[in-house]
């Protein structure tokens, strides 16, 4: 697998062939390709080549693919007994690059696919049979048996709130005797 340290912006990515790296905004259209030239490493296995500042004669051959933003970031100034309450927030603006090539110009050579995990669980998911539609009929014999637990559970509440107000008159009585 080849990667490349690039930088754009004044900060530094790691760019790998076939994925997709997220740097700060730039003023380019979608679909559009360009090139990278400001490549400060590349590795390839075990050959790494590292830069004086950068590496000469490397390019690393990108896509726009979107323009997004990131996420909220909230700001809250508070000073309390002054009244002072400022709220803000900032979403930055980034350009999502796809890697197509790392290379010298004019190489020719096969892009890795970068091997992805989830492959692997679509298989496991595809293997396991798909479960038959039920009937409707079930669905309403087990709403009706919901609907009698719920009526039971309810009950014994009744009960206990006649409790309590048999308690309080007995208890209101006993006062009113004293008094007497």
């Amino acid at each position: 697998m080849r990667f490349a340290i690039v930088e754009s912006g004044g900060k530094q990515y790691r760019a790998v062939e076939g994925r997709t790296i997220e740097v700060d905004r730039l003023p380019l259209e979608t679909g559009k390709k360009f090139d990278i030239e400001r490549v400060l490493l590349m590795a390839d296995g075990d050959d790494v080549l590292v830069g004086t500042p950068i590496v000469d004669g490397i390019e690393v051959k990108v896509t726009v693919a979107d323009h997004i933003r990131g996420p909220k970031i909230d700001r809250f100034k508070y000073r309390p007994k002054k009244r002072i309450r400022v709220r803000g927030g900032h979403r930055q603006h980034y350009t999502l690059l796809k890697v197509d090539f790392i290379g010298k110009p004019g190489e020719e050579r096969k892009v890795e696919e970068p091997v992805v995990e989830k492959k692997q669980a679509e298989v496991e998911v595809e293997a396991k049979p798909k479960a038959e539609k039920k009937p409707k009929v079930e669905k309403q014999a087990k709403a009706e048996k919901e609907a009698v637990k719920s009526s039971a559970k309810k009950a014994p509440a009744k009960t206990a709130t006649t409790k309590k107000s048999t308690t309080t008159k007995s208890s209101s009585t006993k006062t009113d005797a004293k008094k007497k």
